[in-house]
This record gives C-alpha cells, structure tokens and sequence, in this order.
C-alpha cells in the first residue's frame, strides 16, 4: 500500500443504498436561481423517494402485524386440533364414569356440554388475539401528512398550500 493513498476505507460495492431527499440544491441557473428542469427534476426524485419509504412504512408495520395474525391463528388450529385427538378419551371415560350414577343418556349428555363449554373458551381466546390486532397507524398518519402538503390542496388548517410562482423568461431583462 503506498502513502499516496486515501486512509478511508474503501466502500463495498454491494453496500445498500438509503434513499433521502436532498436538502439543497446544487444546480441553480446563471441568475442563483433553479432552473424549471432542475425543478421538475427535484420533484420527480422526492416522490420516487418518498413513495418508496411509504412502502417500506407500510410493509414493515404490516408484517408485525401478519405474524401476530399467524400466532392467534396457530393457536386457535392448535386448539382445537388438541381438544379433538387428547380429550377424546377423557370425555369417553367421563361419560362412562357418569353413567355409573346417571342414566347413559344423562351422562353423555353432560360429557357433550363440557365439550361445548371448552370449544366456546378456545374460539373466545383465539378472538381475543385476533382483536388486539392493530392498524398501521405510523402509515395512516405519514400518508395523511403527504395529503397536507400536495400544491393546490387545502391543508388541515383549510389553508391552501402556496403555489408555485409562474416561470419567467430569463432573456426577458
């Protein structure tokens, strides 16, 4: 490695990209202001960015979300998969034990409410998972800031945003 050298390590060429929306801009016109291309460029790069953020907003929520949605569901599959294959011989043996003191009809009578009773508590677990779900509220709220700040659209205020003053031809002083 000789002097000459830059000390700074060298950039992967696979690193991943952020997408950010400049602060300034570097390509003003001979007069100190931006041209109308610059301008249209500008735009068109800020909302490719910013639309592409919404997404990955939307997509992270949404995906804690699912796995919550996945976890109630396993749990309430799960649930019954168990009540159906491990309590089967215990509610056979029940009704037989019933049956000792009770008429047979009586007895398993009694054995199928019990089995109605612990369905019903699955099913009312598994809804209770599933109601905690929420909405992505960081996307709702982002995308109702986005609405506030489109030229020519009234903002939450009723004021509307100010527009962009006419062009001007240079040639023209």
């Amino acid at each position: 490695m000789s002097g000459n050298q830059d000390t700074w390590p060298q950039q992967p060429t696979d690193a991943p990209r952020v997408p950010s929306i400049p602060l300034s801009d570097a390509n003003l016109g001979p007069d100190g202001e931006p041209t109308i291309g610059n301008l249209v460029k500008d735009a068109t790069a800020s909302a490719s960015t910013l639309f592409r953020a919404e997404l990955a907003l939307a997509k992270s929520e949404l995906v804690t979300e699912a796995k919550k949605a996945g976890a109630g569901s396993g749990l309430i599959v799960g649930a019954a998969v168990l009540l159906l294959y491990a309590s089967l011989f215990f509610f056979v043996f029940l009704g037989f034990l019933l049956d000792v003191w009770l008429p047979t009809w009586a007895a398993f009578g009694i054995v199928f409410l019990i089995l109605m009773v612990v369905s019903i508590a699955a099913i009312f677990v598994g809804y209770l998972l599933f109601k905690k779900l929420k909405a992505p509220e960081k996307t709702i709220e982002s995308l109702n800031t986005i609405a506030e700040v489109i030229p020519g659209r009234p903002a939450s205020g009723g004021v509307a945003h100010p527009q962009i003053p006419p062009a001007r031809d240079p040639m023209s002083r």
